[in-house]
């Protein structure tokens, strides 16, 4: 089973770094277009149907680029879409949501203190969440509050705020975190799947059939696109805030959520009005700041966990009790709390560590039980903990651990046994 311990991880490596090199590509290639088309200039002489044109010097080569805010008069002969960019970073976030949050759903999906729920029932509200979210986001930019751009954009955000609060009543924090930053990116290339790109396939039909595209699916596209551009930097903040238990351990998660996606808007705007040459809207940078300030305020409030009493007391599950039963227990309980709990307690008491890294706790036979997979990768089958082994842990105490992991591994469910 450490085997597959290994193996399962390494896939979570490769899905999670597959995700981050499609992120670049799609958010790259978004920025670049935003900025291109806002930097449009219209000059003389331009082609029939050109709305603006730009001219670029990059990698040692000057680029003409023209923008037809409908169409050509004729269909070119090689055209480019820009889509699997997005596709690939939703496919690949996805995968890593199973990985980590489904299939590692007793560890850092479902939190017991705040909703008592199996575990299926909250990967059934995980999935159902993201298509849900979508519908009601959809619904909205087709009814005619699509003709009001910012109260749509406002009306966004609230919504936004709602879903952070209501995965707040279910979720671990750092499981609130990710699944607003996976509900906003689910928007995000739904509107590519769903609008942007069968409106660009109306238009190359018609232009393909002789006929004059209508204005108005380039309209609408424009929307989706302007949303999915204010949306990126807050979907990035989201998806990293998991490293970090200030964000995502507070009991006002939510709350710096909804400061991040308005701090999202004043980035962008800052950005979006310099490539448009229309001003310099340096006020943007105070206010940035201010809602960050307001974010680490609220970062002091305290961490959402257990108390010592409450861990002790706590009924373990499936997977705790077989690592918690083990033979060699016993002798792991003596030895990763003193290596470990210095940093890993509810009051660090190592010069430096104020909250316990990621928040993970590793002070009662609970939290070791509970955290038996991550032990083992961090001391056992590597040093990684602790850092520069600053307490000295023994290598005949690295063999305990594995020893430990890889007995009490084989007697779990198959199913269980890589988290």
């Amino acid at each position: 089973m450490e085997e597959l311990v290994i193996m399962w991880d390494w896939l979570g490596f490769a899905v999670r770094w597959l995700h981050v090199i499609t992120a670049i590509a799609w958010i790259g290639s978004s920025f670049y277009f935003v900025a291109l088309d806002l930097g449009l200039r219209k000059v003389p002489h331009l082609p029939v149907g050109a709305h603006g044109e730009e001219w670029q010097v990059h990698g040692g080569g000057f680029y003409h680029i023209q923008k037809y805010l409908v169409a050509p008069e004729n269909m070119p002969d090689h055209l480019i879409w820009f889509k699997w960019e997005s596709y690939a970073t939703w496919l690949s976030g996805a995968g890593l949501l199973m990985i980590v949050y489904w299939a590692g759903g007793e560890l850092y999906l479902i939190d017991s203190s705040k909703a008592d729920l199996a575990l299926w029932q909250g990967i059934l509200i995980s999935g159902a969440s993201l298509s849900i979210g979508w519908l009601v986001y959809d619904a909205l930019c087709k009814s005619p509050l699509g003709e009001k751009p910012t109260f749509l954009m406002v009306l966004l955000f609230v919504l936004l705020v709602i879903m952070g609060w209501g995965y707040n009543q279910i979720f671990t924090g750092r499981a609130v975190m990710l699944h607003l930053g996976a509900f906003t990116a689910t928007i995000m290339t739904a509107n590519v799947f769903f609008i942007i790109m069968p409106n660009q396939r109306i238009v190359v039909k018609d232009l393909q059939e002789g006929r004059t595209p209508d204005a108005k699916y380039g309209k609408i596209a424009k929307l989706r696109s302007t949303h999915n551009n204010y949306l990126t930097l807050p979907v990035v903040f989201l998806m990293l805030s998991n490293h970090y238990p200030l964000a995502f351990a507070t009991e006002y998660n939510w709350l710096i959520a909804a400061l991040v996606f308005l701090m999202g808007v004043t980035i962008r705007h800052y950005f979006n009005s310099n490539h448009a040459g229309t001003s310099n809207p340096t006020w943007t940078w105070p206010v940035t700041a201010i809602l960050f300030i307001g974010i680490m305020i609220l970062s002091q409030a305290p961490l959402q966990q257990d108390t010592v009493e409450e861990s002790e007391a706590r009924e373990l599950t499936k997977s705790e009790q077989v690592f918690a039963s083990n033979q060699h227990f016993e002798e792991v309980m003596n030895v990763v709390p003193g290596r470990c709990a210095m940093c890993h307690a509810r009051e660090p008491y190592y010069d430096g560590i104020r909250r316990a890294p990621k928040n993970v706790l590793l002070e009662t036979p609970a939290d070791v039980a509970k955290y038996a997979k991550e032990i083992y990768l961090q001391a056992g089958a590597t040093h990684a903990m602790p850092p520069a082994n600053v307490t000295f842990m023994e290598n005949e105490e690295r063999a305990l651990i594995r020893r430990w992991y890889g007995s009490a591994s084989k007697d779990l469910p198959f199913a269980l046994a890589a988290n």
